[in-house]
């Protein structure tokens, strides 16, 4: 890939290049799309010769196979976000562990010393001239995890797009080079039902043009985004993006052109989409990838004037509470950057901290809207955080409403069919009368 000396001296085999883990050392992945499966296959290889070996990261995409029961006492997988069935049963089944934590603040838990790192594998493009490594798709917390590490692995693919901003690594401060060549993970769009695209074009309605986005991942930020066509010089101030921008950046819609902050650009922490999205950032300048302790800001996001933020939730009380990282008491997924952009979008001048799901689960068998959180359950936004609550049955306000407000705002979005025993809960707790609310909502 390239002749640079140090580069070439550094570079050896995946089964040499994971020789550096020892037993008891915490070994950081490199997240999303960007896993490093190269490295990661070595080292379960090395299973018999370790133990206590704790590999963390968020967004597992790549091989996870070290959360099997096989694995046990040789790898412990701590998340500090769970997007896969396999670390999620590994959680629940008390093989591994979740580690509630903000996106803005992992960064921090690596350098102050709570969550220090002996080994980071992370995946890079191959470097430039001057020695220099592109982290592609994925600058997220692995930035700031790859310089805080006792040692640093990379896996150089020759597939992975030169992204640009603050995401490059210099080969001095590699420990060794592994080099590969094959296709990053991909996360195809989801098709979407007709709920939640009923879901998207009432929060569509939300964003006026000119506004800064932040989209989470899923159908429902998918399909908010195939609703803004008709929109004006949108931008994107985000901890991800998905395929769903490419046909918005084509047509100008997407431009950034009214940002208050890094106008005409692009602001992500990383990207997870396909092929064709991978193709667009490389070396695409309206794209600037930054570390999420910059990007997930909560300061930072609240620069950014009419910043909409939109994320979804597994259970929205008569209150206002919100989680989404539990199901009950068992961990589901994690913070992310939900309450990052809720509080940022909170602070923007204009801004709209939105909540997006769809009013029931299973089927239509349980209502999300709920008079309770279940027990156990994780409050990821508090009361105080939420103001727009949105679900196919519409739109919910809740600043400055009290509780009572509140509960009627809410039951008026949930579906029809579970309101009654809302109904009766919010006049035995909250003493609302529905008569009042009937009348308020006409």
């Amino acid at each position: 890939m390239t002749d640079l000396p140090e580069y070439r001296q550094k570079t050896t085999t995946a089964a040499q290049a994971v020789e550096v883990v020892r037993s008891g050392d915490r070994v950081y992945l490199h997240l999303g799309c960007a896993a490093p499966d190269t490295l990661t296959a070595a080292l379960l290889e090395r299973s018999d010769q370790l133990r206590d070996v704790e590999i963390v990261h968020p967004v597992p995409f790549g091989n996870s196979d070290y959360a099997l029961p096989k694995y046990a006492g040789h790898f412990r997988h701590n998340g500090l976000f769970l997007a896969g069935e396999n670390t999620r049963r590994a959680v629940a089944e008390g093989r591994a562990d979740y580690t509630p934590a903000s996106l803005s603040e992992y960064e921090s838990l690596f350098t102050s010393g709570d969550l220090p790192l002996d080994v980071a594998f992370i995946q890079t493009s191959p470097p430039d001239a001057h020695g220099f490594l592109s982290m592609g798709v994925g600058v997220d917390s692995s930035w700031t995890a790859a310089k805080s590490a006792r040692h640093l692995v990379v896996e150089v693919n020759d597939r992975m797009p030169r992204t640009v901003g603050n995401c490059l690594l210099h080969v001095s401060q590699v420990s060794a080079v592994v080099e590969s060549s094959r296709p990053l993970y991909e996360l195809p769009p989801a098709p979407s039902s007709a709920p939640q695209r009923q879901i998207a074009a009432n929060v569509a309605a939300l964003i006026p043009d000119g506004a800064t986005l932040q989209m989470g991942i899923g159908a429902i930020p998918d399909a908010v985004l195939a609703c803004l066509g008709d929109r004006r010089d949108l931008g994107i101030h985000s901890e991800m993006c998905s395929d769903g921008v490419i046909p918005l950046v084509e047509a100008g819609v997407i431009t950034g052109a009214r940002k208050s902050l890094h106008p005409g650009k692009v602001v992500v922490g990383f990207v997870l989409g396909t092929r064709k999205l991978f193709d667009f950032v490389h070396g695409n300048p309206i794209f600037e990838f930054h570390p999420s302790a910059y990007v997930n800001d909560p300061f930072v996001i609240g620069q950014n004037d009419n910043m909409i933020a939109i994320n979804s939730a597994l259970q929205v009380d008569l209150t206002g509470q919100v989680s989404s990282d539990s199901i009950g008491t068992r961990p589901y997924s994690g913070f992310g950057g939900q309450l990052d952009f809720m509080r940022g979008a909170g602070r923007s001048k204009g801004g709209k901290p939105i909540i997006a799901l769809p009013s029931t689960a299973r089927g239509g068998t349980v209502s999300r809207i709920v008079a309770t959180l279940d027990a156990g359950a994780g409050v990821v936004d508090t009361r105080a955080d939420v103001r727009y609550v949105v679900t196919e049955h519409g739109v919910a306000y809740l600043r400055g409403k009290t509780l009572r407000q509140r509960a009627e705002a809410l039951i008026s979005i949930a579906d029809p069919k579970f309101q009654d025993e809302l109904w009766d809960y919010a006049a035995r707790v909250y003493h609302v009368e529905r008569r009042n609310a009937v009348a308020a909502e006409a």
